[in-house]
């Protein structure tokens, strides 16, 4: 159930990453795409550090990361840069959410809230946390799934280390699934092709993915074991809801996020 009430809203945090409103507001500030994607969802940190955005961001490759930041913060500051993630988000989400959005931003704001009062451990999570809650409603309900996101997340970069897993060895047993392209999760991340073939066979040595690329037993018992834990982690953020509530928001949250995957604004599966 965890798993299914941060799924059922992700969308709408998720289409920043894709949309077009973000991208052009991050090119006309002097940014290219990935120097955009480090700034928007660094700024939270202020002045971020290279070393800073490698850690909290986990999967990207360092070089990649150290060709943008700190060098992103001479261009454009990070309140500016909140400005404009925050515009983006207003101009794309007023094309599909609806006007009437008070019941899933009482339950999300709730759940967001309660997230917040649990700051150890996250970091990434406890600077937007910091962050003012916007006014306009949709915005309201976008940074409230943000928060649940990053707390999610840290989360789950704490279930990998207890594993000892790298941010490349993630990115690779995710391809393994089956369900993503590894050349999109490959290039995106910033990894080469034989640092992704060399990560690929030290996983194969270990049994965890096979000679077909895909995970083996022990590869989805592995990744099995990394999501109920951050699921585990993730539960605290909602329990500040009944059970009934906890239905009530997915059964108003899921149509929301179809609306933003019907309308092209994340990225499918495979």
């Amino acid at each position: 159930m965890i798993r299914t009430l941060w799924r059922s809203l992700e969308a709408v945090h998720a289409m920043i990453y894709f949309v077009p409103e973000a991208d052009s507001r991050y090119r006309d500030a002097g940014l290219d795409r990935p120097g955009g994607y480090f700034a928007s969802r660094a700024a939270a940190l202020g002045e971020a550090s290279a070393e800073v955005v490698i850690s909290t961001f986990y999967n990207f490759n360092p070089a990649l990361v150290r060709a943008r930041v700190p060098r992103v913060w001479e261009t454009v500051s990070p309140q500016r840069v909140l400005e404009l993630r925050l515009a983006a988000a207003d101009e794309a989400l007023g094309k599909v959410l609806p006007d009437d959005l008070e019941e899933i931003n009482e339950l999300a704001r709730r759940a967001a809230e309660r997230s917040a009062e649990m700051l150890h451990g996250r970091t990434l999570f406890a600077a937007h946390a910091s962050l003012p809650w916007p006014d306009e409603p949709r915005l309201r309900l976008w940074h409230a799934q943000t928060l649940l996101r990053e707390f999610r997340g840290d989360g789950h970069l704490a279930a990998l280390l207890r594993h000892n897993i790298t941010g490349l060895e993630a990115l690779v047993l995710h391809a393994a699934e089956g369900d993503y392209a590894a050349e999109t999760l490959r290039k995106t991340r910033g990894w080469s092709e034989e640092e992704w073939a060399g990560t690929a066979e030290d996983l194969r040595a270990r049994g965890l993915v096979g000679d077909d690329g895909l995970l083996t037993a022990a590869g989805r018992e592995l990744r099995q074991s990394i999501e109920d834990e951050t699921d585990a982690m993730n539960a605290p953020a909602y329990d500040v809801l009944s059970e009934q509530e906890k239905q009530r928001f997915v059964e108003l949250a899921a149509p929301l996020s179809k609306a933003v995957v019907d309308a092209g604004m994340v990225p499918g599966r495979r």
